[in-house]
């Protein structure tokens, strides 16, 4: 099974060291939609048609197939020969003929965008959020930043800004989702690098409970979404 260029809803995005990172189209196609289901298995039909709102099937759906594609392109398989497991915290991976396959992926998505990053080896997290003032900001920044990560964000609140904030929202996401520990571990007990909190876009990283792992983080963000990558080094 293929999906030729003129077909796709996914471009190349960026290189980040070993990482490669692939755009998405999520917005309504038909054509595409129709196209994506056919690369689904029966479990995840199913999974597709539990979904009750539109949006979220097709946001399902258009990354799902996307990522198949994408896996059976690097690992040289069949879409056939493809499968999903999880581990312990449910961030899957990928089994070509019911064995781990030497890859490494994480998939994020809004409403109209997504990402999906791929690597050969090592674990790596990416996130991706609409940007949009409908938001509770000052209890977002109660709940999952630390103590200086409020300050410079009550800063920016008090001029009326919320760049800072998808910013370090996505790099903390993107963090969490590497580490694929889930929602056990709480956003507010670590920080972002104190340099993204005062202008860069990339830095190392290391979690306070494992600080011999060094990650690197990089803010991915565009005038279209916000986002972030994070993978160990």
């Amino acid at each position: 099974m293929s999906t030729s260029s003129s077909e796709c809803w996914w471009r190349p995005f960026r290189e980040i060291g070993a990482a490669s990172i692939v755009h998405l189209y999520l917005t309504p196609h038909d054509r595409h939609e129709a196209s994506a289901l056919s690369w689904l298995d029966e479990k995840e039909k199913e999974r597709w048609r539990r979904f009750e709102h539109q949006g979220a099937r097709r946001r399902f759906v258009l990354c799902r197939a996307a990522l198949r594609s994408i896996l059976c392109k690097e690992l040289g398989c069949h879409n056939e020969q493809l499968a999903f497991g999880e581990f312990q915290h449910g961030k899957p991976f990928a089994l070509v003929d019911n064995a781990p396959a030497p890859i490494r992926f994480n998939v994020s998505h809004g409403s109209k965008h997504g990402l999906i990053a791929v690597a050969p080896e090592g674990r790596l997290g990416v996130d991706i959020e609409d940007r949009t003032t409908r938001r509770d900001f000052d209890r977002l920044i109660e709940a999952a930043f630390g103590p200086n990560e409020q300050a410079a964000l009550r800063l920016e609140r008090a001029t009326g800004g919320f760049e800072l904030f998808y910013k370090l929202w996505t790099v903390k996401e993107a963090l969490i989702k590497a580490l694929g520990t889930g929602m056990s571990l709480d956003p507010s007990e670590f920080e972002a690098p104190a340099s993204m909190l005062h202008g860069a876009s990339a830095s190392i990283f290391r979690f306070p409970h494992i600080p011999a792992v060094e990650w690197w983080v990089e803010d991915l963000g565009t005038d279209e979404f916000a986002a972030a990558i994070a993978y160990d080094v």
